[in-house]
């Protein structure tokens, strides 16, 4: 399912126009994004916990050359399914 995809079920499900479906997931997306920005955690009950890891500088190889290259610290985005969703999938 892609986002326009997802967008048509939302309309249909809420019974609002395509239009509000869009400004609606655009808002919950922004929402998370801003969230995680200011390293925090988005928790929605039965669904799953957005949060922010932390990876470590570590040094990796180039595949083209062989080198050793240096790989700097970054902030990754990640998400943990509740229980309520592993469910549902299985």
């Amino acid at each position: 399912m892609n986002k326009t995809e997802l967008i048509d079920h939302i309309a249909k499900t809420a019974d609002i126009s395509k239009a509000a479906s869009s400004r609606a997931l655009d808002a919950v997306i922004g929402a998370v994004k801003s969230t995680l920005k200011k390293s925090g955690t988005v928790t929605l009950v039965g669904f799953g916990t957005f949060s922010v890891g932390k990876r470590a500088a570590r040094t990796g190889r180039n595949p083209r050359t062989g080198e050793a290259i240096k790989i700097k610290s970054a902030k990754v985005p990640k998400f943990k399914p509740g229980k309520a969703l592993k469910d549902a999938v299985n």
